[in-house]
């Protein structure tokens, strides 16, 4: 019931094409501009250590301020798995990134930069979002069992009532795009802001990666999308 044909043609082959595209996309983005060296030849480590003594006194309120300038700097295995730790305040490269003076790796950075600068402000979307996690861990499995269970015991109601827990997902992906979009925004302008960027080829290489970057979580999106939609259709149809 859950995976007959129209599952697979209507959920699963769609977002199997589409993250392969996207992956390819992202991998293609980082690749070119992996090779491309920055004018100002930091690596992404030096990168992070400019922008954190710019940023830390241009403005900010002591307590970000404060909160900027305490960021550690840690090393993680793997590739593209930089990330921004709210919970330690650590910004994690991974060596490729931290230790590369590329176009590609000042782009990243400065994003994962950005999502600092929105926990030390306390962005709006990106608290709405943290804040969300926990309802989102339980919701992807519980939503499912209780989609089951009421189609297979025929209580609707209990369906519908798995779909509501199931469509969190769906609201955290949506939520996901306006914090990342913003992070890539901050990137951009701290770039050029900061001298660290100087010409028309590194800016064209910075909006490459970060727009690759978005189109994952543009492609989470429509994943989600899909599968609730399919789910609410199913209940429709048994409701019928």
């Amino acid at each position: 019931m859950f995976y007959s044909p129209e599952y697979l043609l209507t959920v699963m082959l769609p977002t199997f094409i589409l993250m392969l595209a996207t992956q390819w996309y992202v991998s293609s983005a980082y690749n070119r501009w992996s090779r491309e060296p920055n004018s100002s030849r930091l690596t992404g480590a030096e990168t992070l250590q400019r922008m954190i003594e710019r940023v830390a006194y241009s403005g900010l309120s002591v307590e970000s301020a404060g909160e900027i300038r305490s960021l550690r700097l840690e090393m993680i295995g793997g590739n593209l798995t930089d990330h921004y730790d709210p919970r330690t305040k650590t910004i994690r490269l991974s060596p490729a990134v931290a230790n590369n003076p590329s176009v590609a790796s000042i782009a990243i950075v400065a994003h994962e930069f950005g999502h600092a600068l929105q926990d030390s402000e306390d962005y709006f979307p990106l608290r709405l979002r943290a804040a969300m996690v926990p309802a989102v861990q339980i919701g992807s499995w519980l939503g499912w069992l209780l989609i089951f269970a009421g189609l297979i015991l025929g209580l609707t109601g209990l369906a519908w009532i798995g779909v509501l827990v199931f469509s969190t997902g769906a609201v955290f992906a949506l939520l996901t795009l306006p914090v990342e979009l913003d992070a890539s925004a901050r990137a951009r302008r701290l770039l050029t802001e900061s001298g660290i960027i100087t010409t028309e080829n590194e800016q064209r290489g910075v909006n490459h990666v970060l727009n690759a970057a978005a189109l994952t979580y543009v492609a989470a999106l429509i994943t989600a999308v899909l599968q609730l939609l399919y789910f609410v259709s199913l209940v429709s149809g048994r409701r019928r």
